[in-house]
């Protein structure tokens, strides 16, 4: 769940990461490794609250939809799809990283680069669809564009609500991680969402 999750103390748990793709140097085979990886995006679970909690896809598909939502017309709303589905992408190599983990912002920021990189250069060999992807998540981790911290509000907005399932769902309280995310919503539009969203817990 990444740099939004509560913090928490750290667990003796060491992940240990899967080696880089070795590129072969053929484009075509390169491709199609980066296509099947892909897959772990869809069955790496994220992490820090419950058992077979939703994937990593899941997360990141809701955010996009979110997206598409907004009447904010000052938005490149095309770019906040396409960074919504691209800015966890990492994670189909390194997994959900939690700050109980013990592992720093900045290990986590080199690993999720590296990750990038093997990505976008040893599978895609850095084809212009590859530097598109790989411009669209940069802009997003370094957080300075309009369109960077919406999607960034969107990524706390939809734990909110994944947390609001869970308590509904399995008689839970998260409230550190309302506390953590919703306070923190600086978009305009996404603030009123988190508003109605913490209206409807009181309910």
């Amino acid at each position: 769940m990444g740099s939004s999750e509560p913090e928490t103390a750290t667990t003796s748990f060491k992940r240990v990461f899967p080696p880089l793709y070795t590129p072969t140097g053929d484009a075509s085979t390169d491709r199609l490794a980066f296509f099947h990886i892909l897959e772990k995006l869809k069955t790496q679970k994220r992490t820090g609250w419950i058992p077979n909690a939703e994937s990593i896809s899941d997360h990141m598909y809701r955010m996009a939809i979110l997206a598409m939502c907004t009447s904010d017309i000052t938005l490149d709303i095309s770019k906040c799809v396409m960074m919504s589905v691209v800015h966890d992408l990492a994670e189909a190599q390194v997994g959900d990283i939690t700050p109980r983990e013990g592992i720093s912002k900045e290990e986590k920021r080199q690993l999720e680069a590296e990750a990038m990189h093997n990505f976008m250069h040893g599978m895609l060999h850095g084809s212009p669809p590859a530097l598109r992807i790989e411009a669209i998540w940069k802009e997003y981790e370094e957080g300075e564009t309009h369109e960077a911290r919406f999607v960034k509000d969107l990524d706390r907005l939809e734990m909110a609500l994944q947390a609001s399932e869970y308590e509904t769902a399995h008689a839970m309280d998260l409230q550190s991680f309302f506390d953590s995310s919703l306070p923190y919503l600086r978009h305009h539009e996404v603030k009123q969402w988190g508003e109605s969203l913490a209206q409807s817990r009181q309910s």
